[in-house]
């Protein structure tokens, strides 16, 4: 400690020796600037000389005997051993001093505050057992007002053109479907409706979790957890949305190069757009979860170091200089059947290159290829097509969920007329080239433009086979109506998660009947599956920390087939927990 007063009093003798040097000069300056004032009042009229002489004067006098009192009690207080006397410090030197000192002893009492509350225990982590440290709980609440609005010139309801196939395929019959075996095409709709989705996830060991998510909706509709309400009290389904275990490989330079999860899994598929956009949904509906193994490996075409990774982080926390290449592949069984070997699978494999530049642009782009097995219908071969005679594969080959637009064929008939369907399949193989494309510009941040198109094509669909298959007299014609569209814009803010944020968004998108599965393609568009086409619009805004309204305005029609088309007001107040 003596060393330490030592060293300060050598501190202080330097810095008061540069002080007083300093002041000197101030002091000058100060006279000058004051005498030179005066005798310009003087000279203005305002004084008179001699007035201006005895201020001068008496400025002087006071001056000295300031210092003559200083200096007198300086001189009558003596020094203790080893202490030095500073005769006089300015007060701006003593605040210098004070703010180094302070600066100084900051780091020393922060590390052994620190120390004092780690080892008493003063925050909870460290008093509770360390396995909780493990789990994180998250979720979303969403509160949704749904107009449906029909089109004018629409088929009134109910109408033989309009079947609602996944309906009567539930009932086992067009006859036992009765009115809820047609869609609504004339009748104008408002719901309130509501989404809350429940997750757990678990660091099991380094680079491995365990995760569970639970979400409201309905068993058989695996593309929607909405809730509508209007149940008359009764309480709502709450699912098992997620189950998986997912590995992450992470390099020295933290790239995360693979990533291999199990279960039922999040969307392992890139599908275009940004962080903000949730990307397209002209193959893979958002709330689609899949059931099966997926793996994906990352391979970096930068050279940075740890260090250099750090700082060349942007504002949502990926390299701003970030070059990769990227593989997925993925199988997932689709219906299992304990009598039956046809069980029905999904095979997927995507490539793609996410390229960053210098400007925080960033281009990312994707080609895949997805291969459905043994989903196509397997037609009663009796001369009745009567249903009670159908073998374990017939009816194994009806889908578990349809949302309506692809081509259909009838799996067995009601009766022996032949005339009444009980069961439908699907008419066409599902083959899928998908190509999605996305361009996020950077250049007036803090808000982004991220252009996106999405581009999907069926090459299994053969003509051929379609007829074949499909029962004589409904609808022989076979057309090939196998290609995909949509395109977007998206401006605004990467993220709405702060009040004022915002970012708004328009698209186009044109699916053809068979061009996707209906089954998992959006839910909302045309109110769910294909041969639809048509504009969305709309926007998110902030009201609050983790609390957004979202609206949204969709209208489509038909591509094919008679006339069915709506428009549809949604309006969210989403929340994020």
């Amino acid at each position: 400690m003596d060393n330490k007063k030592q060293l300060m009093a050598l501190a202080l003798c330097g810095m008061v020796s540069v002080a007083q040097a300093g002041e000197k000069e101030d002091l000058l300056k100060l006279r000058n600037t004051t005498t030179n004032l005066i005798k310009e009042l003087v000279k203005q009229g305002i004084l008179t000389e001699k007035i201006a002489d005895e201020m001068i004067k008496k400025a002087e006098e006071e001056a000295e005997a300031q210092t003559a009192e200083q200096s007198a009690k300086n001189a009558g207080v003596a020094a203790e051993p080893g202490e030095i006397r500073v005769p006089y410090v300015p007060e701006f030197v003593k605040d210098e001093i004070r703010q180094q000192v302070r600066s100084e002893l900051r780091a020393d009492v922060v590390s052994d505050v620190m120390q004092q509350a780690k080892t008493q225990k003063w925050g909870m982590p460290e008093a509770l057992p360390e396995w909780i440290s493990r789990f994180k709980i998250s979720g979303d609440l969403r509160l949704r007002s749904q107009n449906d609005f029909m089109s004018s010139d629409n088929a009134m309801f109910p109408s033989s053109n309009f079947q609602n196939v996944q309906a009567i395929n539930q009932a086992g019959g067009v006859n036992a479907a009765g009115l809820n075996g047609f869609i609504n095409t004339s009748e104008d709709r408002h719901r309130f409706r509501e989404r809350l989705r429940l997750a757990i996830d678990a660091d099991v060991a380094e680079g491995l979790k365990a995760g569970i998510r639970l979400a409201t909706g309905n068993m058989p509709d695996p593309v929607s957890t909405n809730q509508t309400l209007g149940n008359t009290g009764s309480q709502y389904e709450f699912n098992l949305d997620r189950a998986f275990l997912k590995y992450d490989a992470v390099n020295e330079q933290g790239f995360k190069w693979l990533t291999v999860a199990g279960g039922r899994i999040a969307n392992p598929w890139y599908v275009g757009g940004g962080e903000f956009t949730g990307g397209s949904e002209l193959v893979w509906d958002t709330d689609l979860s899949f059931e099966g193994f997926a793996a994906t490996y990352r391979y970096s075409l930068d050279s940075m170091s740890p260090q250099e990774t750090r700082h060349h982080d942007d504002h949502q926390g990926a390299q701003v200089n970030r070059h990769s290449v990227f593989a997925t592949v993925g199988a997932f069984p689709l219906e299992e059947f304990d009598v039956s070997s046809n069980d029905k699978w999904l095979f997927g494999g995507q490539v793609g290159v996410d390229w960053g530049f210098q400007n925080q642009d960033a281009l990312k782009a994707a080609i895949a290829y997805y291969d459905y097995q043994n989903i196509e219908a397997r037609v009663n071969t009796t001369d009745t097509h009567e249903c009670f005679r159908n073998t374990v594969d017939n009816n194994a080959s009806m889908p578990r969920y349809m949302q309506g637009g692809n081509t259909v064929a009838g799996i067995c008939t009601e009766d022996a007329t032949g005339q009444t369907f009980g069961m439908y399949g699907l008419a066409a193989d599902y083959n899928i080239v998908n190509v999605n494309v996305a361009y996020d510009l950077a250049k007036f941040a803090p808000y982004h433009v991220i252009f996106s198109a999405d581009y999907a094509k069926n090459v299994g669909f053969d003509s051929s086979d379609v007829r074949a298959r499909r029962v004589l007299g409904l609808n022989p014609a076979v057309e090939d109506q196998t290609n995909a569209w949509q395109v977007r814009a998206d401006v605004g803010w990467p993220k709405v998660d702060r009040f004022g944020k915002w970012n708004v968004f328009t698209l186009y998108k044109y699916v053809e009947r068979d061009a996707v599965l209906d089954a998992y393609t959006d839910s909302d568009f045309h109110l769910g599956g294909t041969n639809a086409k048509g504009w969305v619009v709309g926007g998110n805004y902030g009201l609050m920390k983790n609390v957004w309204f979202t609206g949204r305005w969709l209208s489509t029609d038909a591509i094919s087939g008679s006339n069915y088309g709506n428009d549809i007001l949604q309006l969210d107040v989403n929340t994020r927990f």
